[in-house]
């Protein structure tokens, strides 16, 4: 299986250091990082998702293992609904085909030997910000993620709010007045994700006549700061409704900082600007000004959260 690496953002961890590990369904990212957040080397390969669960599992203990050197505790951030308690995926999409029911611990502890704590890999990278990124030293921290999906993930004193049912953090599933009435990937109808995702904003911009070619959603990011008018509007359409919905979660949550992250977030002003526009109107007047800003520490973000959780852990 093909690997690539890159350097972490400072020297790297010296002495004791846990892996941090992202996965997704299309690549595996594993980082040694130290205990004070600094990240070292990071090994990525393909997620052979294909393969089924074992192959997943296989993938990551391997990638693990090449970092040439033994942690002290692995922590996992991974795609789909997780059970940090009882170390099991609860559900998860096609994308990782019979990942549902994983024992992701377990699994993980047989293969390397060490301690492993998991979780969902929105909540790592929001763990990950809030412990040496863009949320460092805030108490309060909502993070919301726009990809392919819109998750989110709401930190609390270095600690992440799961809800009772392990589902906290589903911000797509909000419901917005410009999606009312159209099906949602879940099931229901209305919800947020339906305008304000990756897919939906792209399929909106064909809808109108736009030609994003082979560039996706990065043309239709280009052409808007051209000042192409359909692309500017869809953009704004989108942000705006997932604005409203961050806004009235702030009201609910009164968060110190919000950060916005995912392929979405690299957009531009085209779609920053209508976003802090819109979250700043549904403010309550306490609230007023608060931060909405990026995540600083890019695809690496989940890692570094990822080995918060398995510095808990270590022996």
């Amino acid at each position: 299986m093909t690997a690539t690496t890159a350097a972490g953002h400072g020297p790297g961890p010296a002495g004791r250091a846990v892996a941090g590990v992202d996965i997704g369904g299309t690549k595996i990212s594993a980082g040694l990082v130290g205990a004070d957040g600094t990240l070292g080397r990071v090994v990525t390969v393909r997620t052979p998702a294909a393969q089924g669960p074992a192959a997943v599992l296989a993938a990551v203990a391997g990638a693990v293992r090449s970092l040439d050197s033994r942690p002290v505790a692995v922590g996992v951030g991974s795609a789909g609904v997780i059970d940090p308690a009882g170390g099991f995926v609860l559900s998860a999409t096609d994308a990782l085909p019979g990942w549902a029911g994983t024992d992701l611990r377990g699994g993980l502890r047989a293969l390397l030997d060490v301690p492993v704590a998991v979780d969902n890999d929105v909540h790592t990278h929001a763990l990950g910000e809030a412990w040496t990124g863009a949320a460092a030293g805030h108490r309060s921290v909502l993070l919301v993620a726009v990809g392919t999906g819109v998750g989110g993930s709401l930190v609390l004193d270095g600690r992440v709010h799961h809800g009772a049912h392990a589902a906290a953090g589903h911000v797509g599933h909000v419901p917005s007045p410009a999606a009312a009435g159209r099906a949602c990937t879940c099931g229901g109808t209305g919800h947020v994700e339906v305008v304000a995702s990756g897919p939906a904003l792209l399929a909106e911009y064909l809808r109108q006549g736009g030609a994003p070619g082979t560039g996706g959603l990065a043309r239709v990011a280009e052409a808007a700061e051209a000042g192409e008018e359909p692309a500017r509007a869809v953009l704004a359409a989108g942000a705006t409704a997932l604005g409203q919905a961050i806004g009235g979660l702030a009201n609910v949550l009164d968060p110190d900082v919000v950060l916005v992250g995912g392929g979405v977030s690299r957009c531009g002003d085209s779609w920053w600007r209508p976003l802090r526009a819109a979250v700043e109107a549904e403010l309550l007047p306490p609230l007023r000004g608060l931060a909405v800003r990026p995540g600083a520490l890019g695809p690496s973000a989940a890692v570094v959260g990822a080995a918060r959780l398995g510095w808990a852990v270590a022996a």
